[in-house]
């Protein structure tokens, strides 16, 4: 983590859990357990269907709003999708985009990716682009090939001079769920592929601002190590942002790792 070049960001992602009637109470016990921390951006990337009440709830706090994903079309018939533009108008901050459960079960290409990070960022909205290899590819070495195509593909829909309100999170998909975790190392290696991919494509200035995050079976026990690598600048949490206890520490996590004080 490099606060001096970028911003450190823990973004939750709530997946399909919680009903709408329980994101007051979870607002609530998270605001009580903050961390007061400068250094950190916070997010929670919530169903659509909860982000109203969560931006509610969150008044006056300094969590920002997130959805999980978003229509590669702009409007019309695509019944049960969400465009840009409403998101927009409901002043989501962050957008999920490719994230291995939407590649694997609604076939979302590299350059569907790439698209749909063009059309948050058109809306003034940031994606959160999710990269990530499979148990077998890492297997076979073939993981900063991987990983260096995925950023590429979704880059080349991006337009250079809004590279730098790109958020990538690094998701070894073999450890998004199972409690399997990348070690410090592993997750650093590849995290600095991706800043590299990012330098080479659109120079050193912009690479060195771009926010990457790791995401991958992120918890209390392991977020200090795992944000004490240079090129990790924060996570994305799973299901440890369920539980406002859990979440506030990993967000704690990153004073400790910036040597922030805590008022």
């Amino acid at each position: 983590m490099n606060k001096k070049y970028r911003k450190a960001i823990i973004a939750g992602n709530w997946k399909m859990n919680l009903l709408p009637s329980q994101v007051k109470p979870y607002a609530e016990e998270l605001r009580n357990l903050m961390p007061k921390s400068k250094t950190c951006e916070v997010a929670l990337c919530v169903p659509f269907t909860h982000i109203s009440t969560l931006r509610r709830s969150l008044k006056d706090n300094r969590i920002a709003i997130g959805a999980q994903d978003v229509s590669l079309y702009e409007k019309g018939a695509y019944t049960g999708e969400i465009s840009a533009e409403m998101l927009a108008d409901l002043n989501v901050n962050y957008v999920i985009v490719g994230h291995s459960e939407c590649r694997q079960y609604h076939g979302d290409t590299d350059i569907d990716v790439g698209r749909k990070a063009a059309a948050l960022l058109e809306k003034g909205m940031s994606p959160i682009i999710c990269v990530g290899e499979s148990l077998d590819q890492r297997e076979r070495g073939l993981t900063v090939d991987h990983i260096r195509y995925q950023v590429l593909a979704a880059m080349s829909s991006i337009p250079e001079e809004k590279v730098r309100q790109c958020v990538i999170a690094y998701e070894p998909i073999w450890a998004i769920g199972t409690g399997k975790t990348a070690t410090p190392e592993e997750a650093q290696e590849v995290c600095e592929t991706i800043r590299a991919v990012i330098r080479s494509k659109s120079g050193a200035r912009t690479a060195r601002s771009v926010s990457i995050l790791y995401g991958g079976s992120m918890n209390s026990s392991n977020a200090f190590e795992l944000l004490s690598m240079p090129d990790i600048d924060g996570g994305l949490i799973g299901g440890a942002s369920l539980k406002p206890s859990e979440f506030s520490k990993i967000i704690g996590a990153v004073a400790e790792v910036t040597g922030e004080e805590q008022k």
